[in-house]
Order: structure tokens, then sequence, then C-alpha cells
């Protein structure tokens, strides 16, 4: 129903928002702000802002608040725009018949969409990066803030709202400075207007300002957000006595007044820390009752501490005597230790000694030996000496270096013994399943029977139920035992199967390894080798390319060295050859004299 006496301005701007397409609409609904801005009296702007709900306009505001800046003319602006007329057309408006929507689904949607829009603002300004984008940003975003607190001036009822909302809580607990500051200001003047809904509100969320206040006021180097969360700590504190009573005794804020004393004297707020000091600190009696139970305390102390040192006192001697023993036994036993010291090096002197007698004795007497020996005897003499002395020193270097050899390869010995028994115990196992294989031998059917013989085993089998009559069975255990027969049967062809594909297998490789044996017997020389016939040759065992490594290297090695370092060698002594030699990588042919890529 059209409302009589509506300003056209209204019906025109409401049939454009009706025909226009949904980009425009925002644009259209900023002519809002100059019907509202009219200068007229009271009862006729009351009228407007009626034709304004009647015509659903302010719903179109809200519902614009949801779209996306980018998409429409204006961007945050236009917004900021919206929030002012929504404000302005809210507060002061008596809808009349639709009073319950007004109150209990517009103005709570309104309220809450301010909220959104400002988060929305505080994330866009602390994602920009230029100083000028950073001031457009924070005025647009004080103007809707003024706007929420504009609309919550004349709708106190929505206060509570606003303070449980979790829009509000998150952007109390920003660390920006200016935006901080902006929220902490709009909560003090809503405290200020109505601060009976702060104990209406949940006591978690309740909680949750008081520890953001607080934690502001304590770790903020901002002058101003400290200022203002001190000014709003003691207008929470003055205007309820439980939030005081809080504030003193639980023990979420406990040492809060010593934290608050250790703040700097001088500054801007430093009369509201004195009266939030004031009002937070312990009555005389507390403080009292404070000196009784520390003096108390220091009275128990020094008797306990008292009592310590008498007891120690009292175990004086004792310990000294056990210091004493103790000292003494280390004494004895540094003593002795520096007495066998000497002994030892005592004794190596000697050994030291003995070993020149001996070798001078040994000279005197090769020099008589050789005052005793002809002349031309002499030079035979002195290489049969070598030859033993030569010997004498081959003979301790083979036993050092087998000695070395067996302590290196002594893992691979027991390698070795390892894998002869687990392949002894492996052979004897296949003996047993050879052995049990022909024993149980497949069942081959039986062959076809004469008339004669049929009659014959007939007549057997007769007379062997004759004379063993055996117990009826029922039809249900026959079946049942006939079932466990065909079941144990076909467990036994499969298991025969996999046994045959195993001897197929190891046929296979014994027919592999024969081949390869014969092309390794007739494989040409190195130099005789042409195209690709190397390759034929590559192992793909590591354990046999290795193998062959060290002989080639060991060979190598046997032809370099120098004739003095062959002397009393036998053929087949093995050679030693560094491990970091043997590293050996699959499908490369190994040549002498170079190391594998």
């Amino acid at each position: 129903m059209k409302p009589k006496g509506t300003d056209p301005r209204i019906l025109s701007l409401a049939a454009e928002v009706a025909k226009s397409p949904e980009q425009n609409v925002p644009v259209i609904l900023l002519k809002l702000k100059e019907i509202i801005n009219t200068p007229l009296g009271s009862s006729e702007l009351k009228k407007i802002k009626q034709d304004i709900y009647c015509y659903d306009l302010i719903q179109y505001c809200l519902l614009v608040l949801n779209q996306d800046c980018s998409r429409i003319q204006g961007g945050w602006t236009t917004f900021s725009q919206l929030t002012q007329i929504i404000s302005h057309c809210c507060v002061g408006l008596e809808p009349g018949e639709d009073a319950e929507e007004f109150y209990t689904e517009l103005l709570p949607a309104a309220a809450e969409h301010f909220l959104v829009l400002e988060r929305r603002l505080q994330t866009c300004f602390i994602n920009a990066a230029k100083g000028e984008e950073k001031d457009e940003l924070l005025h647009l975003f004080q103007i809707v803030t003024d706007s929420l607190f504009w609309l919550l001036e004349g709708h106190v009822q929505l206060i509570q709202n606003v303070l449980q909302s979790d829009h509000f809580l998150h952007l109390l607990q920003t660390d920006d400075v200016q935006i901080g500051s902006t929220v902490m200001t709009m909560l003090q003047s809503i405290l200020q207007i109505n601060s009976g809904d702060l104990l209406r509100i949940e006591r978690r969320t309740l909680h949750s300002i008081l520890d953001e206040i607080v934690l502001k006021l304590l770790s903020t180097p901002s002058p101003v957000i400290r200022s203002t969360a001190a000014k709003l700590l003691l207008l929470m504190a003055e205007s309820h006595q439980e939030i005081l009573i809080l504030l003193r005794l639980s023990a979420c804020y406990k040492g809060l007044t010593s934290l608050l004393y250790k703040q700097e004297p001088g500054t801007e707020f430093s009369q509201e820390l004195r009266q939030l000091i004031g009002l937070l600190s312990p009555k005389i009696s507390q403080e009292i009752e404070d000196q009784k139970l520390h003096q108390a305390a220091c009275l128990i102390q020094a008797y306990w501490k008292g009592f310590q040192t008498r007891k120690r006192l009292k175990k004086l001697p004792s310990a000294v005597i056990t210091l004493q023993r103790s000292f003494r036994s280390k004494r004895t036993k540094m003593l002795l230790k520096l007495n066998k010291q000497k002994e030892e090096e005592d004794h190596k002197l000697q050994l030291q000694l003995q070993r020149q007698r001996a070798l001078r004795l040994s000279r005197e007497l090769r020099l008589s030996m050789l005052e005793i020996v002809h002349p031309g005897q002499v030079e035979k003499h002195n290489r049969e000496i070598e030859d033993k002395s030569a010997l004498i020193i081959q003979k301790h270097w083979r036993g050092y270096r087998e000695r070395k050899n067996f302590h290196q390869q002594r893992s691979s010995l027991m390698e070795y013994k390892a894998a002869v028994t687990l392949q002894r115990a492996t052979l004897k196992f296949l003996a047993k399943c050879r052995k049990k294989r022909k024993l149980f031998t497949p069942w081959r059917g039986l062959q076809e029977l004469s008339d004669a013989r049929r009659v014959e085993l007939k007549q057997q089998v007769d007379d062997y139920v004759r004379r063993h009559p055996s117990t009826q069975m029922s039809d249900v255990t026959s079946r049942e035992l006939h079932s466990q027969a065909q079941e144990q049967l076909q467990h036994y062809l499969m298991g025969r199967v996999l046994q045959e594909r195993a001897e197929q297998h190891r046929e296979a490789l014994m027919a592999q390894i024969s081949t390869n044996i014969e092309q390794l017997m007739k494989a040409p020389s190195l130099k005789e080798a042409a195209g690709k016939e190397p390759e034929l040759f590559l192992s793909r065992s590591r354990p046999v390319a290795a193998k062959a490594k060290q002989a080639h290297l060991a060979t190598l090695k046997h032809i370099q060295a120098p004739w003095w370092k062959k002397l009393g060698e036998e053929a087949g002594d093995a050679i030693d050859v560094p491990k970091d030699e043997l590293s050996i990588e699959l499908g490369t042919l190994f040549i002498g004299g170079t190391k594998p890529p």
C-alpha cells in the first residue's frame, strides 16, 4: 500500500532502484543522503524516514553491504556513505505496525553488517602498502565506526549484541595502533552511554574483553592505546563492583597491581593509573595481615635454619674423619700408581739395555767369525747372512700381513661360515623333501581289471566286511568325510604344482650358469675382442664383479711392484687391495689401470 503524502523524491528513487540493474543500485541509493539532509521540521523528517522504511530502501542498503566492493562504483567510499544513511534513517524512526520486525531483525542485522564491514576495512588497511591509501582507509573506518556509534546511541538495546559479537572482539584484538585506538574509544563511549549491558553478556566474552584491555595496558608501547585502556579499565571497575572483585581476587589477574606500579611515572595517564591502583590495592587490614604472615614465615625460616646448622655441626667430626679417610686412601692409591709407573719404566730401561748388549755381542761375534773365515769365503758368508736376514724379515712381515688381513676379513669369514651353515641346512631340508616326495608318489589311477579279478576283489572285500563289521555311518558324516578328503587332495595337488615350478626354476638357473661358464671358457682376450663382444661378459652379480676386480687389481699391483718387494713371495700369495678401490658399479666394464666411473 502506498502511504499517504509520500515524498515524490522517495517514489522516484524507489522506482529507479526497482528498474535499474544490480550494479547501479548502490550509487542510486546514495541519493537518500540528500533527501535525509534536507532542512525540514522534525515531524516531516520522521515521515520521510517512515516512507524510506516502508519502501524497503533501508533493506536494500543492507543487502548492498554484503556485495564485493570491487564490483561497485566508488568501492569503500560508497559503503561508508551507505552506513551513514542507514544509521541516520534508523535513529528516530517510528516503524508503526512493523515495530517487532524492525527491532528484532533489521537493527541487529544493521549492527552486524557494520561490524563485518569494519573487519573488511581492517584487513585492507593492514595489507595496504602506500601511505595515502592507508590514510583513506583509516578515514573510512572512522566513518563506519561513527555510524555504528550513532546507531547504538539511538538504540541502546543493540549494545549487548555488539559486545557479544565475535567481530567486535576480533576488532578489539588488533595490533594496529590507529585501528585499536578507534575501537577502544568507541567502546569507552558505548560504556559511558550504558555500562549495565556489560554484565549481561556471557562471562567468557567479558573475560576476553578484560584480558585484551589488560594486555594492551601492560604490553603496548603506544601511549595513546595505554591511556585509553587505563580509562576503560577504570570506568569498568568504578561502574561495576563485580568487575572490581574479579580484578582483585581472580587468579588470572594475580599480580596486576604490582605490574601497574612498574609503569612509567609522569605519563599522560598517570592519574588514571593511580586511581586504578587505588581501587585494586588491598585494604589496610589485609596489609597488616600480610605483614604478620611475612613475620611468621621469617620466624619459621629462622628456626628451621638454626636447626639445620646445629645438625650439621653435630655431624662435623664424623664428616672430618670421613674426609681424612678418603684423602688418605686417595693418596695411597696415587703413590701405588706412581710406584707402578716407575717399575714399568725401569723394566723398559732394562729391556733396552739387554737389547743393546745382545746387539753388541752379536756384532762382536760376527767380527770374530769374519776373522776366522777365509778371505775368499767372506762374500759367500755375507750373502748367506743376508738371505737369512731377508727370510726372517719376510717371515715376520707375512705374519703381520696375514694377521692384519684376518682381522679385516673377519666379518666376511663369519658371513661365509654362516652361508655354509645355511646351505647345509637347506640341502638337508631339500633332501628330506625329495625323500618324502618319493615315498608319497601321486596317485595315477587304477589299471583296468578283468572280470575274474573284479570277482576276486569283491569276494575279498565281502570277507573283510564280514570279519570286521563296522557301525553304520550317516549320510551327513560321510559327506563331511568326503569333503575333507577332497580338500586334502586339492591341497596336496596345489603343493605339488608349486614344487614342480620351483624345480623348473632351479633347472633353469643351472642351465643359465652352465651357459655362462661355457661363454667365459670360450671368451677371447681383450686384444682380440671387437665391437660389443665385451658387453656380453658383464656380470649382473655384484659379489662376482667385486671378486673379479680384486683379482685384477692384485695382478696389476704384483706386476707393477719393484723387484725387492717380491723377494720370498710364493705363487698364490694374496695381495691386500684397499676396500675403497673395490667399489663396483653394475653395467660397466672394468679396464686395468683405470678406476671405475
